[in-house]
């Protein structure tokens, strides 16, 4: 009897404190809902999708290098053909250490995510925003393959000094076509994602 009552308080416990997280995360998810929705609204998911694909650097992932692609998912979301539009194992352990350091040190951001980002939202490290890019991530993830969405996002992200997208950088730095990218040149530019203005080939 005195066991059914300890386990019945902890479940009472645990089910005061994520009443507790939900009510406190709870503004936080509405404001980034309605910025997700504001986005979206101004600029549907295809018209976005349409207007990259249009640009004239443009890269179809059969002409990037295929090391390139392969390096891009095992560092930037290794887990990236196995999951959703977002992975619940990179949000608990992204908020493990967020929450250690009192502040936004680690995103979990999936790729999806992170095009989601590069399409609609600005660099910011807020929660806000990371709610927003999740809501238009599960959008992309209605729309596009998972090898579609990888290509994208390596026409989209940011490789410093100005350049975006894989053609802009592997001409800026290297002055080679993405398919032509060596080894070498390969990993650099993966390395460079991490952070683009730090870790680019210029400074490296």
């Amino acid at each position: 009897m005195k066991k059914r009552k300890v386990i019945k308080s902890f479940i009472l416990i645990i089910l005061a404190v994520i009443l507790i997280c939900g009510a406190i995360a709870a503004p936080t998810f509405i404001d980034g809902y309605k910025m997700y929705k504001t986005a979206v609204t101004e600029k549907p998911i295809d018209v976005a999708v349409n207007e990259i694909r249009t640009s004239g650097n443009y890269v179809k992932l059969d002409n990037i290098s295929k090391d390139f692609a392969s390096q891009v998912v095992e560092s930037e979301d290794i887990r990236f053909y196995h999951h959703g539009a977002v992975d619940i194992i990179s949000i608990v352990r992204a908020a493990y250490y967020n929450t250690k350091a009192g502040t936004i040190v680690e995103g979990g951001s999936t790729i999806t995510q992170q095009l989601a980002k590069n399409m609609y939202f600005s660099f910011d490290q807020t929660y806000t925003r990371k709610v927003a890019e999740m809501f238009a991530a599960f959008d992309l993830e209605k729309v596009l393959t998972k090898d579609e969405i990888l290509e994208m996002y390596c026409n989209v992200a940011y490789f410093g000094q100005g350049c975006y997208g894989i053609k802009e950088a592997s001409m800026h730095y290297y002055k080679v076509a993405p398919e032509n990218l060596s080894d070498a040149q390969t990993a650099a530019l993966v390395y460079t994602l991490r952070s683009p203005e730090n870790y680019n080939p210029n400074v490296h």
